[in-house]
C-alpha cells in the first residue's frame, strides 16, 4: 500500500504541495488529475523519493520513503513526466544499464530485457540511439526501464503523452494488464485516459486534493449525468416538444451541432419519457443519447471554484 499523510512541499514562499493525503491498496490504479501547477508532478516526485517533503510521510509497502529510501525504491518503477534517458545510448545499452544498477540477476536480466522490449514494441529501434528516436518510442522506452526490474508500485507522470491513437491504446492495456497486482499511479491531463485506465481518480489544484473518487462517481456530479441529447434537423419543434416531458428541467439548443439537450430535474429519469414522446409523435430524430455526464465539465468546475490555473 501507499500511504501518504499531511504531504507538504514549499519553494520558499510557494506552497506547491498542501497537506495532502491518501492511500492507494493493490489492484488500484489512480488517476491523479489537476490544471498545470497543481502540484501533481511534485507529488509523484516525492513519492518516488525524488523530491524531499518539507512536512509529511510518504510510506511505500510499509517502507518510509525518507528514512528507507533504497528499501521503497525497490518496490518503485517511476516514469518521469517526459521519460527521461541518456540520449547517446540506444534502447540495448540503456536498459542493459537499468538492469545493472537494479540489481537485476545477470543469468535472467537478457530474458527480462527481451519480454520488455517485446512487450513495448521496440524490437526495430533497439540499436538505435535514443536521441534520434521520435516521442513516441522515447516514451515507450521509459516505460521500458519503469517496469523492467518488476515493480510492485508503478508511478506514471503523463505515460501516453506524444504518443498516437494506436500506441495509446497498446499502453492503456498494459497499465490494465499489469493493474491486478500492482499499485499504480497515473499523471494525465487527459481525461479520457481516466475512464480508459483508472479505478479512482484524485483531483488537485493549488496543491490542495478537491476531489478523491471513482470516475462513475464523479461523473454524476455533472450537470449531464442523466441528461438526453437529441440530433435532429428541426430543432425548434423538437425543443417545444422536449418540454413539455415530465421531469425535464431544462432544454438547451445546439445550432451549430443540430442537438438538443434535455436536462432532469433533480433526481428525475426521463430517459424512456424522451424515447416514448419520440415514438409516439414520429419526431424525425436521427440519433438519442443518455448522458454518463461530463468529467471534463466536472473537472473545471471543480478546479475554477478552487482557483486553481488552467
Amino acid at each position: 500500500m501507499i500511504e501518504i499523510n499531511n504531504l507538504t512541499k514549499r519553494y520558499g514562499d510557494l506552497l506547491a504541495v498542501d497537506a495532502v493525503s491518501f492511500k492507494v491498496a493493490p489492484g488500484e490504479v489512480l488517476g491523479f488529475l489537476g490544471p498545470n501547477g497543481a502540484g501533481k508532478s511534485t507529488t509523484m516526485k516525492m513519492i518516488a523519493g525524488f523530491l524531499s517533503p518539507s512536512a509529511g510521510s510518504i510510506r511505500v509497502n510499509g517502507f518510509d520513503v525518507e528514512q528507507q529510501p533504497l528499501e521503497a525504491k525497490r518496490c518503485i518503477g517511476y516514469l518521469p513526466e517526459g521519460a527521461p534517458a541518456y540520449g547517446e545510448m540506444t534502447p540495448a545499452s540503456f536498459l542493459s544499464f537499468i538492469a545493472d544498477i537494479r540489481g537485476i540477476d545477470p543469468a535472467s536480466k537478457d530474458r527480462r530485457i527481451r519480454e520488455v522490449v517485446e512487450r513495448l514494441g521496440l524490437e526495430r529501434v533497439f540499436e538505435q540511439r535514443i536521441e534520434t528516436l521520435s516521442k513516441g518510442f522515447k516514451r515507450r522506452v521509459g516505460l521500458a526501464q519503469a517496469i523492467l526490474h518488476d515493480p510492485k508500485v508503478l508511478i506514471l507522470d503523463e505515460p501516453t503523452d506524444g504518443l498516437d491513437p494506436n500506441q495509446k491504446h497498446e499502453v492503456r492495456a498494459l497499465i490494465q494488464g499489469m493493474a491486478k497486482d500492482k499499485i499504480i499511479i497515473v499523471s494525465t491531463h487527459i481525461l479520457e485516459e481516466v475512464h480508459a485506465v483508472c479505478t479512482r481518480a484524485v483531483i488537485i489544484a493549488s496543491g490542495r486534493i478537491l476531489a478523491d473518487a471513482t470516475p462513475d462517481e464523479l461523473e454524476a456530479r455533472s450537470r449531464y449525468h442523466g441528461a438526453v441529447t437529441v440530433r435532429t434537423a428541426d430543432l425548434e419543434a423538437l425543443k417545444s416538444a422536449l418540454a413539455g416531458v415530465p421531469g425535464v428541467a431544462e432544454v438547451v439548443i445546439d445550432a451549430e451541432e443540430r442537438v438538443a439537450t434535455a436536462f432532469p430535474a433533480k433526481g428525475q429519469a426521463i430517459f424512456g419519457a424522451v424515447s416514448r414522446l419520440i415514438q409516439e409523435r414520429q419526431l424525425p430524430v436521427n440519433e438519442v443519447s443518455l448522458e454518463r455526464g461530463r468529467l471534463d465539465e466536472v473537472f473545471r468546475t471543480i478546479t475554477q471554484q478552487s482557483g486553481g490555473r488552467s
